[in-house]
């Protein structure tokens, strides 16, 4: 079998940056970090992770819509602004995450930078135009720079400290429903490597962890700008299996044989099949809300047997990566 890559893309990467791949790489195919994705200061879905299984993830994922420069409040809805509400400040919890040395994972619903209404990440929502977004010059173009580099200063916090990112940006670019992957393959890779090259060399975010997250190959950007391939599932609520036949697909993105990791599940996996089929998912994160907080997509049965397998990496097995 080949060898997991795990040099990171960006020369300049932090050295925790190296140390937490080169822990993905070597647990894959026998273990999993556990993960845990929530979008409020309250947390909910943490604080029911410990009450069913007095453990807590390795790994939290925490959400960047609120912090989107512009969101269209003068043309919304309750239930957009109720989640733009909630997820305000929720940064700070990011950087009491870091100081328990808990893995973070960064998403970003990213309000469209001109235009849109309600939620404006749909495409639906907006009629920003990526395509023209890519172009230098446009108007596009200015407002998504604006954007970027709006995000950019927050996480100049975080690398300051030397906390290590999964930064997973333009996440599901192979789908239709955001405006990021609305125009397609080629507009989707020219959109992450803007970011990228914008964030590495001139904002010099040296500790972020690169994670391209889709299923088709052909929105793969490229080797030199990737760490991590990744992608998201929902398969029917209580079907726990190791979903090989999905990280077998993911193998099959051309390139160097990259760490794997489950982006968002909305079922936890099968962990202990997991380890019998040495199925090489390095992490996964079950989403939040009624994912985590009801038992319509896993019984917390099944959430107990999960965090209590030898196989699954929970906060407490983690060991100090940076």
């Amino acid at each position: 079998m080949t060898e997991i890559y795990r040099i990171p893309s960006n020369p300049e990467a932090l050295p925790c940056v190296a140390v937490v791949m080169s822990y993905l790489a070597d647990i894959s195919g026998d273990r999993i970090v556990t993960g845990q994705h929530t979008q409020t200061m309250a947390m909910e879905e943490l604080v029911k992770i410990r009450e069913v299984t007095g453990r807590e993830p390795a790994l939290l994922g925490f959400e960047l819509l609120s912090y989107s420069p512009n969101i269209n409040e003068q043309d919304t809805d309750e239930v957009c602004m109720t989640e733009v509400r909630e997820n305000r400040g929720t940064l700070k919890r990011a950087f009491e995450w870091a100081e328990k040395k808990g893995l973070i994972t960064f998403t970003w619903h990213w309000f469209s930078p001109i235009g849109g209404r309600s939620k404006a990440f749909y495409a639906d929502n907006t009629d920003f135009d990526a395509e023209k977004a890519v172009i230098p010059g446009t108007p596009e173009y200015n407002a998504l720079i604006s954007d970027m580099d709006h995000i950019a200063k927050l996480l100049k916090q975080f690398a300051e400290q030397k906390i290590p990112i999964l930064w997973r940006p333009f996440h599901e670019m192979d789908g239709n429903w955001f405006w990021w992957g609305a125009k397609g393959a080629d507009t989707a890779k020219k959109l992450w490597r803007i970011m990228y090259e914008r964030y590495t060399q001139t904002h010099h975010l040296n500790n972020l962890i690169w994670v391209w997250n889709a299923a088709k190959a052909e929105f793969y950007p490229g080797d030199d700008v990737v760490d991590i391939i990744s992608r998201d599932m929902y398969p029917p609520a209580h079907e726990h299996t190791a979903r090989k036949q999905e990280f077998l697909e993911m193998e099959k993105i051309p390139g160097q044989r990259k760490i794997v990791l489950i982006g968002e599940i909305g079922v936890l996996p099968d962990v202990d099949e997991l380890h019998r089929e040495q199925v090489g998912w390095a992490s996964f994160m079950t989403w939040s809300k009624d994912f985590c907080l009801t038992e319509n997509f896993n019984g917390y049965d099944y959430l107990k047997k999960v965090y209590e397998s030898p196989y699954a990496v929970t906060k407490e097995d983690l060991p100090g990566l940076y």
